[in-house]
């Protein structure tokens, strides 16, 4: 038994879980700081309609960050559930598998990307006058997006095998680098959109050359083996990893679904104020995923050892965690709208005024957001895959796409900017009813229904 197995046996649970959280909050909100800084920086150094071509590109990140976590989260929970379980060599087999598998996947994606690219670039929402933009930003982020894959599954396997601090150093490093690059690429070398994927591309592949690092270490259970793929493990991986795949997927619908509404029912301008509000969204987003990040690899390993107390006395720290940093943001939201719009130079008095109702409403699905995506996030690291790809699948689809069509239809085009917080608002209610239902079950109940997880699952 090595020092990290120790650790997450025997420490404290606040302690522990604060250990795993604050490197996961650190890393989270430098990326988040950097997406926000380089829409800042495009709308000031390039322009409003580069910013609206570079938002209506994101939804690649979204699929290829998707696919990352499909495959990550899946291959990391069933990882730390065989550490849980003392089986070494079962865990280095599905960290090989996960790897190789999430390699073939998105190359073969990226060149159909590359391949239909302008039909892509329409169908993410793209007119005549923006197609520029979201061409020249998609091309290069396609070409060099199996870096931002195998950093961020890396990453994630890191954080599994006991190292929080150097999978946060990683985002440390990637952030920065990204930031500096899109300064210089931006305002001194003026390379435009182009410029700023290319920041994003150099940046990810130094900070995948820092989780590198992990490797060298000696009490590293995470190795590469050699390996025949095992179809039962590769289902599980999927089986498991499909909701954090949903959740990232299921983003990019909603940047599309919104930036076509926006685009139908109030027009460009529209789109522009949603542009804005949609970095802001990616930044908290990335806030309350990295709250989820630092419970799952705690959360499996514990199922794997049947520690059932401790399991749930760390769902409880991470969803009063969340829940206080939706407070947090709405407040933010109230208060500080106007230094927010400024912050990216919206000039036209239309967009501005419109962009402050957007915050001013679309902020409060934060309240929600939280309770949602934790517990979806602590179901698929028990195996109850079915329970968190309902909870998924309703916030963000069930329930959503009808509201951002109906509302605007019926009231007008500043409640569509509601359809997100109604959305969250519906699926947290009911969420909360199905877990005081269940709540009744002790921690003995949760052992003896494992099996049925598992193969529900």
């Amino acid at each position: 038994m090595n020092e990290a197995t120790m650790k997450l046996r025997n420490m404290p649970t606040k302690k522990l879980f604060i250990s795993y959280l604050i490197p996961s909050v650190l890393g989270m909100l430098l990326m988040a700081i950097n997406i926000l800084v380089d829409g800042i920086f495009v709308s000031n150094g390039i322009g409003p309609d580069a910013l609206a071509g570079i938002n209506i590109a994101v939804p690649i990140f979204s699929i290829l960050l998707s696919i990352s976590l499909w495959i990550g989260m899946g291959g990391a929970t069933l990882y730390s559930i065989s550490i849980g379980e003392n089986n070494i060599q079962k865990a280095r087999s599905i960290f090989t598998q996960s790897f190789i598998l999430v390699v073939c996947i998105v190359g073969v994606l990226i060149i159909l990307g590359l391949w239909k690219q302008t039909e892509l670039a329409y169908l993410f929402g793209a007119n005549e006058q923006i197609l520029p933009y979201v061409s020249d930003y998609l091309h290069i982020i396609l070409l060099f997006g199996i870096l931002y894959v195998v950093e961020n599954v890396l990453s994630i396997f890191i954080r599994n095998d006991g190292n929080p601090n150097l999978a946060m150093l990683g985002l440390i490093v990637t952030s920065i680098l990204n930031i500096i690059f899109n300064y210089l690429f931006i305002f001194v070398y003026k390379l435009g959109v182009t410029g700023v994927a290319y920041a994003t591309a150099l940046s990810t592949a130094i900070g995948l050359l820092v989780l590198l690092s992990h490797f060298l270490r000696k009490e590293s259970v995470l190795k590469f083996i050699r390996v025949k793929f095992d179809y039962s493990i590769v289902s599980d991986i999927l089986k498991i990893g499909s909701p954090s795949f949903i959740v990232e997927s299921s983003a990019a619908i909603i940047v599309i679904a919104y930036n076509i509404t926006f685009m139908h029912f109030v027009g460009e301008n529209g789109v522009t104020a949603y542009a804005v509000v949609n970095y802001l969204h990616v930044v908290f987003l990335m806030l309350f995923i990295s709250i989820g990040a630092a419970l799952q690899p705690i959360v499996s390993f514990h199922y794997g050892a049947n520690l059932m107390d401790r399991l749930k006395a760390f769902l409880k720290l991470a969803i009063n965690t969340g829940i206080v940093l939706g407070l947090l943001i709405l407040i933010v939201g109230w208060l500080y709208g106007d230094f927010i719009v400024s912050l990216f130079g919206v000039q036209s008095e239309d967009v501005s005024s419109y962009l402050l109702k957007g915050i001013s409403l679309y902020f409060i699905g934060y309240l929600f957001l939280a309770y949602n995506l934790i517990y979806a996030e602590y179901y698929q690291a028990i195996r109850k895959i079915k329970l968190s790809t309902i909870i998924i699948i309703a916030r963000s689809i069930v329930i959503f796409l009808p509201l951002l069509w109906l509302l605007p239809t019926a009231f007008g085009t500043d409640f569509i900017w509601l359809a997100f917080p109604i959305a969250e608002a519906i699926t947290a209610f009911a969420l909360y009813i199905c877990n005081r239902r269940l709540k009744s079950l002790e921690p003995q109940d949760m052992v003896a229904i494992r099996e049925v997880s598992t193969i529900e699952s």
